[in-house]
């Protein structure tokens, strides 16, 4: 499937928000991407398209040599084609390019489909964030990557 990726602009907030909502169960809101792409000077964020529509995205913080991302998604018609690998591929890649010489992340130790992506990227365990996630206190893995 071809696929071309883009950095995010706020008159994609609206399709960004729908793959959030579709995604997680606690989902970001419009404003909270309104701010990211207007007030936060460390925000980059991407989307990936298919046929002129955004089937996904990914967003990172960049602070000095170190990345973090702060959530990442694919449409769940989307899923199981390699694209969110294609995906966080284009992230590590954008990361470098801006100085970036690690990456961090946060994922439920439950989503052992993300966990084993992160793995073959190289992402190695960190620890953990106890209670970290609102909806059900689940814990976080931190997972990290040199770049």
């Amino acid at each position: 499937m071809e696929v071309s990726f883009r950095f995010m602009n706020v008159d994609d907030i609206d399709d960004v928000v729908r793959i959030e909502q579709a995604s997680f169960t606690v989902p970001w809101s419009r404003e909270a991407f309104y701010h990211e792409l207007t007030n936060n000077r460390y925000a980059k964020y991407i989307v990936m398209e298919h046929l002129g529509n955004i089937i996904g995205y990914c967003g990172m913080w960049v602070v000095l040599d170190e990345a973090h991302i702060t959530n990442v998604a694919v449409l769940p018609q989307f899923r199981g084609m390699k694209l969110g690998e294609a995906l966080m591929r284009k992230a590590m890649e954008i990361a470098k390019e801006l100085g970036a010489k690690t990456m961090t992340l946060e994922v439920r130790v439950s989503n052992e489909v993300a966990r084993s992506l992160y793995r073959k990227l190289g992402f190695l365990n960190g620890g953990i964030r106890k209670q970290y996630y609102p909806d059900n206190q689940e814990d976080a893995l931190v997972m990290w990557v040199n770049l």
